[in-house]
């Protein structure tokens, strides 16, 4: 076991150095100049390239590569052109909402998915099983941001039940902050929660004819301990992969959601800086976006030492 988490480990370090590289590659790669977005329209070459000077990107790319590899080893992100803070900084102002728009997308979709899931694979082919089938195919199919409009008008405009955008001024409380997150993590969570229920559903039909499920009901066990505690405990580890990477995709599908929501996450930031070519950001954003979707694969990895015992020896 300690040599299969020592590999894991080794194989995130790989994916990191390339993430690095690919990021910082594609960063600067893309059309677009800092300093002439900075200075605007009616800048002249001499100050543009005064500008670039000043910031650093005059110099070969190799160096600027090197300097990079150099500040995220020592933890150091870099320092935003725009906002003129360390990008760490940046991105821990803007931290709280995409964590709990995460976190409550996350909820919603496993508390819709999970029950579905396991209620369609118990009744399979009833009319049941084909509406949710139906249903979670469709939902797979809508887009994120376009189920937030439809939310917007609706559950906004219309009923007045929650605001259109925003996350409530300074002064707000804890929960009128996740009053406002109640739209967007709904757009998100019933769109995510299309993959869970399928696997949740594909899992548990592979399970629910196995013998030892047969011996529990010749037991006498009631129908719920049989399927939620035989059954739906051995279909789990392909259940618990998929909501690990759903979460790490969350992160991402956070960009569209907040920008049309008006919440001022991290998805919001990377936005802004990839209209000015802020390129500390744009790369700090990435990297640590890509750091918690290899994070969130090797807990996955873990968590499958607690739910399936096989996987220790």
């Amino acid at each position: 076991m300690l040599r299969s988490i020592l590999n894991r480990l080794f194989g995130m370090l790989v994916v990191m150095t390339l993430v690095v590289s690919l990021v910082f590659l594609i960063v600067h790669i893309t059309p677009g100049d800092p300093a002439a977005v900075m200075l605007g329209p009616d800048a002249t070459g001499a100050d543009i390239a005064a500008l670039r000077d000043q910031l650093g990107l005059n110099a070969p790319l190799w160096q600027q590569f090197v300097h990079y590899i150099g500040s995220v080893l020592q933890g150091d992100l870099g320092r935003s052109i725009f906002l003129n803070i360390p990008v760490t900084e940046a991105l821990w102002q803007r931290a709280e909402p995409t964590f709990f728009l995460t976190l409550m997308a996350l909820l919603i979709a496993t508390i819709i998915a999970l029950p579905v899931g396991i209620l369609s694979a118990y009744y399979r082919g009833s009319l049941f099983d084909q509406i949710a089938t139906g249903v979670a195919m469709l939902s797979a199919s809508v887009p994120s941001f376009w189920l937030g409009l439809l939310f917007i008008q609706f559950f906004a405009v219309r009923l007045g039940w929650f605001d259109t955008s925003g996350y409530g001024g300074p002064d707000a409380s804890f929960a009128q902050r996740m009053h406002h997150l109640v739209l967007p993590a709904l757009s998100l969570g019933v769109v995510s929660s299309a993959l869970i229920m399928r696997f949740t559903r594909a899992s548990m039909l592979d399970v629910l004819n196995d013998d030892y499920v047969r011996t529990a009901r010749a037991k006498g066990l009631s129908e719920f301990r049989v399927v939620v505690k035989h059954a739906f405990k051995n279909a789990l580890i392909p259940v618990v992969t998929v909501i690990g990477l759903t979460a790490a995709l969350l992160i991402s599908g956070a960009i569209v959601t907040e920008t049309v929501f008006g919440l001022p996450g991290v998805g919001s930031l990377t936005v802004s800086a990839v209209l000015r070519r802020d390129y500390p950001v744009i790369q700090g954003t990435l990297l640590v976006v890509s750091g918690l979707y290899v994070l969130m694969n090797f807990a996955v990895d873990m968590l499958y030492l607690w739910v399936d015992p096989r996987v220790r020896r």
